[in-house]
């Protein structure tokens, strides 16, 4: 069995890594190929490194301010001569980026079978996450195996017409790369200065949902909450590298006390600074997956979430982007004990560290009808 994985983005690479590792792991063998696109260049090469994964393709798409359209293109037509050059049986897709889009339908093209990893998430609005809710429909639909994460994921593909037998309920295979990561030491370069006695507060938020008006509204909303908690508090906020966030997040909280602005970390320190935190506020659709394993409420800047899951057991709550909604919800977990415990303690619905595996089994016994 011949495999070609396809990736281009850090999360991606972070879900993809140990699918990775099964197929080169395992004993009935065939060859396993890695194509990177590069759409997200210095974030995709850190987890790379991190993972011991060194790409046999690389498309290196990434320019300066491309638009989606320039993306598309360049990966359709780039990707094209490596399907032609490889054969393979299969090209693995991961969730819900341009690229997994794109290279299923480059598949479809060379008449190539695509696993779609992460398959059936929906908010069932086109336009949230954009354009993350319409990759992943379509890419759901050019896919011949969807390795869905939960037995929701499955039920919204059958309610759009997919093939029972094409459906594989596997788990999320970031809870393997989680458990992969957490086991590690921590990097030397985790400064335990930045924590002392203070209750961290992480906080990620960069999708192109949020640009403008909702980004901003998060920011003040971080001010408010160092304002009200003091020296009580440390918010660490690793920064994307896009400039329409790091403009407002330099700007609203370059000169803040107490909150340490960071270059996007490598995923072994943001794993380690996720146990260590008290509260996770993030427009993350990882993070509301890693957090509840780790034992951390979730507070989802977004107005809908693709993963209904985490909210029904309790680990996430989705507050938006309005400033005075995020200080509210985060001063009641700040501040109520009983409350805190409740998320912290809710059972994690989103896999058991084992769904890599069952992505290999699916794809060697696949049987098309």
């Amino acid at each position: 069995m011949r495999v070609l994985c396809v990736f281009g983005t850090r999360p991606e690479a972070i879900k993809l890594a140990p699918v990775v590792r099964a197929l080169r792991t395992d004993p009935a063998g065939g060859a396993t190929r890695v194509c990177v696109t590069a759409q997200h260049r210095e974030m995709l090469d850190q987890m790379l490194d991190v993972f011991g994964i060194q790409p046999d393709y690389d498309l290196n798409i990434m320019e300066p301010d491309q638009s989606l359209t320039e993306i598309t293109a360049n990966i359709l037509t780039r990707l094209e001569p490596v399907l032609r050059a490889e054969k393979p049986d299969w090209v693995l897709v991961q969730g819900d980026t341009t690229t997994a889009m794109v290279a299923g339908l480059a598949a479809f093209y060379q008449g190539i079978k695509v696993g779609h990893v992460e398959a059936g998430l929906r908010t069932g609005d086109k336009g949230r996450p954009f354009p993350e809710e319409m990759n992943r429909r379509l890419a759901d639909g050019l896919s011949d195996l969807h390795f869905a994460p939960t037995a929701r994921a499955r039920e919204n593909l059958l309610r759009e017409g997919m093939r029972d037998g094409s459906i594989v309920v596997t788990g999320n295979t970031v809870i393997d790369a989680l458990q992969w990561m957490a086991a590690q030491p921590p990097p030397p370069t985790l400064d335990d200065r930045w924590f002392g006695a203070k209750r961290l507060i992480l906080v990620t938020a960069h999708r192109r949902e949020s640009f403008g008006e909702a980004l901003e509204n998060i920011c003040l909303a971080v001010r408010d909450l160092v304002a009200r908690y003091g020296g009580e508090v440390c918010v660490v906020y690793p920064v994307h590298r896009n400039p329409r966030v790091q403009e407002p997040v330099y700007r609203l909280l370059g000169e803040v006390p107490n909150v340490r602005l960071l270059p996007p970390l490598d995923y072994l320190s943001l794993v380690h600074v996720m146990k260590r935190s008290y509260l996770i506020l993030t427009d993350s659709g990882g993070i509301q997956e890693e957090a509840p394993s780790l034992g951390k409420p979730v507070l989802v800047l977004r107005d809908v979430t693709e993963r209904p899951e985490g909210v029904e057991a309790g680990t996430v709550k989705v507050v938006g982007t309005d400033r005075h909604r995020i200080v509210r919800e985060a001063a009641r977990l700040l501040d109520d004990d009983a409350r805190y415990a409740e998320m912290a303690h809710a059972a994690n619905p989103y896999g058991d560290g084992h769904a890599a595996g069952r992505v290999v089994a699916a794809l060697r016994r696949y049987q098309p009808g």
